[in-house]
């Protein structure tokens, strides 16, 4: 298995087909303002993207805008390294709490999140008029509370 890196990238629409083939719902027209705040890549030694994270503000709440790895490399804990990455990011910030819509629910759980009611959260992309929603995908809002 090849070697992987996370780095901090300013390039977010690269990430963006990597999200996608990750079955990512990923829409360009958001429902509300929502401001970039840090980007994560993963690449393996040939420069190819393997995963990603981003964290971004929306309606003055922390949100996971997307997260996700490469089927190959998911076991390699990389997830609980991007969001740990976020989490830090937050605390830098000063900020309490990140929301966002789990297509993994479990592994968010495992992570400290817990489910909350949508209408308590920002709201979030297409998700919830997405084609996929409720028959393969079975997505939940969930927030962690940072200390």
């Amino acid at each position: 298995m090849k070697r992987l890196k996370i780095a901090v990238t300013s390039d977010y629409d690269s990430l963006v087909p990597m999200f996608i083939e990750n079955r990512l719902e990923f829409g360009m027209d958001e429902p509300v303002p929502t401001d970039l705040v840090k980007c994560w890549s993963v690449t393996d030694d040939d420069g190819k993207i393997q995963g990603g994270a981003v964290l971004a503000m929306r309606q003055g709440e922390y949100i996971c805008d997307g997260i996700a790895v490469n089927p190959k490399y998911r076991k390699a804990n990389i997830g609980s390294e991007l969001l740990s990455l976020m989490v830090d990011e937050i605390r830098k910030r000063g900020g309490k709490s990140l929301f966002l819509v789990a297509r993994a629910p479990g592994f968010f759980a495992r992570s400290g999140f817990s489910e909350v009611a949508r209408d308590s959260a920002p709201i979030f992309f297409e998700c919830f008029g997405c084609p996929q929603y409720g028959t393969e995908c079975h997505p939940q809002v969930m927030k962690l509370e940072i200390e």
